[in-house]
């Protein structure tokens, strides 16, 4: 155990290291950004080979000096943001012409800049009807918080920073705009700060199982966990369907390629986590409030990707991680208390980090009691007059429930779906709105067993 533990911390916990000036700090940091912004997104929307020349400045904070870095190819970035009826003011990414003028700054080192703009001017929580996307400033630093959060817990990500931005678009005469920002590194400094000789492409990938550490790995799901992130996806196995189809093993984290090392995985892209949006809509979709005695969305989520780790490690592996996360438990929380944040986000933070540290904490609440045998069907009543879902449709292994009460050899549950198996297109309306009867001999608390 304690070679596993010391394995853990080397492999999960080394390549984490802020790099450049910029990123030593998780203050926000001012900055002016002049560019023919209106006519960027006019035309690079739809061409992502688009861009604008730009400039952009700050004044110090040590000396006061202003400090201006010419020649900044502005060029817009996103998947799914990119679209207007998403954000009217997409993501951004920035490309350092001068490097002279790079290097005398605190972006010294760097090849560019992502910026996680405001996306939009929705009010206060409404979300975005397509994606459920927060589109206004407070989202930008929710979702640095999450960088933060991520970071203090371990994980391999983009080294991030908050950030309030000047906008300034002469050409399309109209006045300043101050918003909100993140600023985040390139795909291609954090490849180089990890050590990293390349970033394997999706063709290429096979497996998280292949080819990232079984610590990386832990730490990876369990990190997504923590921040309510669902808009990933990771093949962790041959033939693994979780969010991931045959086509697209990788979604949102980069698989990084260290020579004959194994590779490393870096999620990115936070701005639909829970930690920033709150709520997701497709929840009734999915899940089904009754499996937690709060009846909370977010405890729910937290605790179905907690629970879905369960089928993809060992128990070695599975305390180990638990180990990783809570040991980093209170530079979490402590960082939390810092942050730049508004009210509400700073509760959804809380929140989650509540739900996630509550799932993980002792082996009563992570060894939880879920299906594990196979071919498991679901009823209406206990005496199985009627099936709940399909005819012939049976619950996965691994499946965790709540248990209401029992009839004999039957047990009325609250099903929790970690495994998405009657996730859209499918569906178990009774499932996700109820309680339901299996055979009560299927349930067990060890699993993966000692």
């Amino acid at each position: 155990m304690r070679l596993l533990s010391a394995l853990f911390v080397l492999a999960a916990a080394a390549p984490v290291a802020q790099g450049p000036p910029v990123f030593n700090s998780f203050a926000s940091v001012e900055l002016t950004l002049e560019a023919p912004l209106q006519r960027l997104f006019d035309k690079g929307i739809e061409d992502e080979q688009f861009s604008v020349p730009g400039v952009l400045s700050y004044r110090d904070g040590t000396n006061g000096r202003d400090v201006t870095i010419p020649d900044v190819e502005v060029s817009v970035r996103g998947h799914t943001s990119r679209r207007e009826i998403e954000c009217s003011f997409p993501k951004l990414k920035l490309k350092f012409r001068n490097a002279g003028a790079r290097d005398a700054s605190m972006f010294a080192g760097l090849s560019g800049l992502r910026i996680g703009s405001h996306c939009g001017e929705n009010p206060d929580e409404q979300l975005t009807p397509k994606y459920g996307r927060l589109a206004n400033e407070k989202s930008p630093w929710r979702e640095a918080f999450v960088y933060r959060a991520l970071h203090l817990a371990g994980v391999p990500t983009l080294a991030a920073r908050p950030a309030r931005i000047t906008y300034v678009d002469k050409d399309a005469g109209r006045g300043p705009l101050v918003r909100n920002a993140i600023l985040l590194e390139t795909d291609e400094d954090v490849t180089r700060r990890l050590d990293g000789t390349r970033e394997i492409k999706e063709e290429e990938f096979t497996s998280a199982r292949d080819q990232f550490t079984a610590a990386d790995t832990v730490t990876i799901a369990f990190g997504e966990a923590m921040v309510g992130n669902f808009d990933w996806c990771l093949r962790f196995f041959p033939g693994d369907a979780y969010r991931c189809d045959a086509h697209r093993p990788l979604w949102n984290v980069m698989a990084i390629a260290r020579g004959d090392r194994r590779a490393v995985p870096v999620p990115a892209d936070f701005d639909l986590a829970g930690m920033v949006v709150g709520r997701h809509p497709w929840f009734g979709k999915v899940y089904n409030l009754d499996v937690v005695p709060s009846r909370s969305s977010i405890d729910v989520e937290v605790l179905s990707q907690v629970q879905r780790t369960r089928s993809l490690f060992t128990r070695a592996e599975l305390d180990e991680g638990r180990r990783h996360f809570l040991e980093r438990r209170g530079a979490i929380y402590a960082a939390l208390e810092e942050a730049p944040l508004d009210p509400h986000g700073r509760e959804l933070a809380r929140q989650h980090l509540d739900a996630f540290y509550g799932a993980i904490e002792n082996d009563a609440s992570f060894y939880r009691p879920l299906v594990v045998k196979p071919d498991v069907r679901v009823y209406v009543d206990a005496a199985k007059t009627r099936e709940a879902c399909a005819a012939a449709d049976t619950l996965l292994p691994g499946t965790p429930v709540r248990e209401v009460r029992r009839d004999g050899g039957m047990a009325e549950v609250a099903i929790l779906d970690a495994r998405w198996h009657w996730a859209p297109p499918a569906s178990c309306p009774a499932v996700q709105s109820g309680t339901v009867w299996i055979d009560a001999s299927a349930l067990s608390t060890n699993y993966p067993q000692q």
